[in-house]
């Protein structure tokens, strides 16, 4: 087994439970991890071998860009995403953050991770 993590994927979103949130959007990280077989990659040194990490960029700008009201539920159409997408993939992480959340306070960012495994 091996592993493929993006990291700090940068996207402007509309989620939230407010309706401000829903019209002026705000900015989000989005990290995922994959874990998959990555040997036969590693002796051929070709792409058609591994999981492409620019398909796995693509899943979560388009998810991340329809409007939830709860990160949990964005973060779940990602992992479920992935694993339909991409067969060879076992197990997928996501951790999804709001920077500035609107909670009264000064608070960086609130984060939240999921995982979903193969069955």
């Amino acid at each position: 087994m091996g592993v493929i993590k993006l990291k700090n994927i940068r996207t402007f979103s509309y989620h939230g439970c407010l309706i401000e949130e829903g019209k002026i959007g705000s900015d989000y990280t989005v990290d995922l991890k994959i874990k998959t077989n990555l040997q036969k990659s590693a002796q051929t040194d070709h792409l058609a071998d591994t999981v492409d990490y620019v398909h796995l960029n693509k899943i979560v700008t388009e998810e991340m860009a329809i409007r939830s009201h709860l990160l949990e539920h964005v973060a779940k159409r990602i992992n479920i995403r992935v694993l339909e997408e991409i067969n060879t993939i076992e197990k997928t992480t996501v951790w999804v953050s709001k920077i500035n959340p609107p909670i009264g306070g000064d608070v960086e960012s609130v984060t939240i991770k999921m995982t979903e495994v193969r069955k």
